[in-house]
């Protein structure tokens, strides 16, 4: 991964339910301002586990300050990244395959390769598991990641429609 010296990609846990939260209304704000999305509390209640992991890419600050701490170097980070993963089933085929649920980098941080190096962790992750694909749903407004994930070699199967109801 070709991250320069001022990112971290590290696996996160369970325990940061709360950031991912932060993360996903981050996402979805950008493409829905105003909206209110505590809603999303519930989907990281039902769906983190062990078994969908979550990547945080780091800025690292003050590489030269770094504290040791019973040996141990602690670094100074703060998180500007994340993708977290599930499993889905292919419908097809029956096979279960890793699946995205959250891919995101703050606009300040974008455009440093740290969306590539979270994407190659998680094909690194899914070829170890056996899965045979990786499945995603992106909003065809967001052209940087249409881009992104054609870069990586993602294609249409499928188009997910929807009919508002009205009243």
């Amino acid at each position: 991964m070709n991250l320069t010296p001022d990112y971290h990609i590290c696996r996160g846990s369970t325990l940061d339910k709360a950031l991912l939260i932060k993360f996903m209304q981050r996402t979805y704000e950008e493409t829905f301002p105003g909206q209110n999305f505590s809603h999303l509390q519930k989907t990281v209640e039902q769906y983190l586990s062990s078994e969908t992991p979550v990547w945080w890419a780091n800025f690292l600050q003050d590489h030269g300050k770094n504290k040791s701490v019973q040996g141990l170097v602690q670094l100074p980070h703060t998180p500007v990244g994340c993708l977290w993963a599930g499993n889905a089933i292919d419908q097809v085929y029956g096979e279960r395959h890793a699946h995205i649920f959250l891919l995101y980098v703050m606009p300040a941080h974008r455009r440093q390769g740290i969306a590539t190096a979270l994407m190659e962790n998680l094909e690194l992750w899914a070829k170890a598991r056996d899965d045979r694909q990786i499945g995603l749903q992106v909003f065809q407004t967001s052209t940087a990641a249409l881009n992104l994930y054609q870069k990586f070699g993602y294609h249409t199967q499928s188009l997910w429609k929807i009919k508002p109801l009205q009243d």
